[in-house]
């Protein structure tokens, strides 16, 4: 199910697309509300996301997160927006699969996903 979630007159819009990779299915979000945003693709081995998640957190519970960050003029606010972004951050575990940094986070996602040039 995709769609858009209007919050109860808070300005707080969430956006969940259903993101399809050679046969395999991702859960992307975007979240944003008045002065803030941030954005996420989920799948079954781990999180593709912007720069407001803590990998050491992740690590803590042997999550596989690779993290990309945008700037104020680019902002990664749709889940679309990760796929063209530089991954720089990610957990021991999202290494341990193969994600590596200064790879895109199209890359980042194929390789959690298992699909592609990168596997």
């Amino acid at each position: 199910m995709s769609g858009t979630l209007e919050g109860s007159g808070n300005g707080l819009k969430i956006r969940r697309v259903a993101m399809e990779f050679e046969g395999k299915v991702a859960e992307g979000f975007g979240y944003r509300w008045p002065g803030g945003q941030y954005c996420a693709i989920h799948t079954e081995r781990g999180v593709v996301g912007c720069g407001i998640f803590d990998t050491r957190i992740a690590g803590k519970f042997s999550m596989a997160f690779a993290i990309a960050r945008g700037t104020p003029q680019h902002p990664l606010a749709e889940p679309e927006d990760l796929l063209g972004a530089t991954i720089v951050e990610a957990s021991e575990k999202a290494l341990e699969y193969g994600v590596k940094l200064g790879m895109s986070g199209r890359e980042a996602l194929e390789v959690l996903l298992g699909v592609g040039s990168k596997q």
